[in-house]
């Protein structure tokens, strides 16, 4: 396990509120598939083997970090895999779909108003027939079996340390489910904060009440989801967040991805500022991976 998975982040603004910033560096744990993606996976993986499948089937947008690991996570545990991309194909690739051929993913692109029935079992049915047998994957990798392999965070930290918040970028909303399925199943005290990537993303709570609901019988109270940081929208980069992202590497040598966990230590920054957490306080934020997609902005 790589050194230093632990980070503490000494933020002006933390400091100043008596806040203690902690920075979990998923990213660095398995270089090949870094992240939440690996977490997300890992159930997923095992229980295609145990079903006898060879072929793993998924979708995503063309700059999708989780088209990115299911590529990588079928070359390094040996299946064939499908990549369904939302819109027409661009040549040449962009780097993230080049990234996911080099792997040995075949990728096969539906048009919009198609990409939109990926959840019904209809399109499925017909999707398997076009295909072949194959294991489906959801888009972002968000399921059950994910959350099983999310929720094992929660002890991995209070092995480290002891904390009132952990905090995680929300895209499909499956990492936050994951975590406050986590918490409560260790009945810890402590908070699930989940800072939304994207715009209009109240729907998300409805998404994690599904996914958690079945598990625990109720909806969860022990997690959060913050609006107001997405920066615009999904896969938006204006100059604030670049300068913020440019900054926070320039002070902590921590390189951040544009699209998810940037978004997420700026919410948290200004949620500290704001006075969210109580004085002497440990914010643990977890940083998922998701650096590839620096590729399609320029650096």
């Amino acid at each position: 396990m790589p050194a230093q998975l632990l980070q503490l982040i000494p933020h002006p603004v933390a400091i100043s509120h008596g806040v203690r910033l902690l920075l979990w560096r998923d990213d660095l744990l398995n270089p090949d598939l870094p992240g939440n993606k690996a977490r997300k996976l890992k159930y997923n993986l095992a229980a295609a083997r145990a079903q006898g499948h060879t072929r793993l089937l998924t979708f995503g947008g063309a700059y999708s970090n989780h088209l990115a690991a299911v590529a990588a996570a079928g070359r390094l545990h040996g299946f064939d895999t499908i990549g369904l991309v939302r819109g027409e194909e661009h040549t040449p690739l962009n780097p993230t779909l080049s990234r996911c051929v080099a792997d040995g993913m075949q990728l096969r692109y539906l048009d919009r108003t198609t990409y939109r029935q990926r959840s019904e079992p209809e399109f499925l049915a017909e999707i398997q027939q076009r295909f072949g047998p194959a294991y489906l994957i959801p888009e972002g990798g968000t399921n059950a079996l994910a959350l099983r392999g999310v929720a094992e965070l929660i002890g991995e930290l209070r092995q480290h340390t002891d904390f009132d918040a952990v905090a995680v970028a929300a895209g499909t909303g499956g990492t936050l489910a994951g975590l406050a399925l986590g918490l409560a199943e260790a009945n810890y005290p402590a908070r699930a904060l989940g800072i939304a990537a994207l715009k209009g993303a109240g729907f998300l709570r409805n998404e994690i009440d599904d996914l958690t609901r079945p598990v625990t019988g109720q909806p969860l109270v022990n997690y959060e989801l913050h609006l107001d940081y997405h920066f615009g929208g999904y896969a938006k980069l204006p100059p604030e967040l670049r300068a913020f992202i440019q900054g926070f590497e320039a002070d902590f040598a921590v390189p951040l991805d544009p699209i998810y966990t940037s978004k997420m230590l700026a919410g948290v920054l200004s949620l500290i500022e704001r006075g969210h957490f109580a004085p002497g306080s440990t914010v643990v934020a977890v940083h998922t991976g998701g650096l590839q997609a620096w590729a399609g902005f320029g650096q």
